[in-house]
């Protein structure tokens, strides 16, 4: 039996022939890119089993430095972090997300947006109020943000890293990071 394809006679077993190697040939591929993606989620698994490793080990250092009030330096320098590695301090049970301030602590320790709060402060010409900083690292204006941001402020203030001057009005701690920058100004 044949039958009529493209102005040529092509019988039936041949056309299944040529289905099954062309089928054959894409299962081929699409194994080759499977085993391909099995590789990278391998790669993608281990760099995250690495990264988990790496960020409890920090959490449990900084909460044993953070309950021992050891003067140890946790001096990460900024010029060596770029973009996304410059990720917060871990936020583990237990562990005081915002540490004490003290001499050799830097801001690298802190969580990304209690950094961002400091360094706003730090560059201001004077002390700010928590509606003033809430543009400034990147929130909308809504009464909730400026609640959360002044309690971030007044936790900024426990623990030495910013002076509250009046009431509502933060600026650096005159001790704590930037101390030479404010009495530069």
């Amino acid at each position: 039996m044949a039958r009529w394809r493209w102005g040529a006679m092509v019988s039936l077993p041949e056309e299944l022939r040529a289905r099954e190697a062309a089928a054959r040939q894409r299962v081929e591929e699409l194994q080759a890119e499977a085993a391909e993606l099995a590789l990278r989620l391998e790669r993608a698994r281990e760099d995250l089993s690495r990264l988990e490793i790496t960020r409890e080990t920090v959490t449990e250092v900084l909460a044993e430095l953070s309950a021992s009030g050891t003067d140890a330096e946790l001096d990460v320098p900024t010029e060596h972090m770029s973009g996304h590695e410059e990720t917060s301090a871990p936020h583990g049970v237990g562990v005081m997300v915002v540490p004490p301030w003290r001499e050799g602590l830097v801001t690298a320790v802190l969580p990304d947006v209690y950094r961002d709060i400091v360094e706003v402060i730090a560059d201001a010409p004077g002390p700010l109020q928590a509606k003033q900083i809430v543009p400034r690292i990147g929130l909308p204006t809504t009464t909730g943000k400026i609640e959360g941001t002044r309690g971030k402020l007044k936790r900024l203030v426990e623990r030495g890293w910013l002076d509250e001057d009046a009431p509502g009005r933060f600026g650096l701690a005159r001790r704590g990071p930037g101390a030479d920058r404010a009495n530069s100004r």
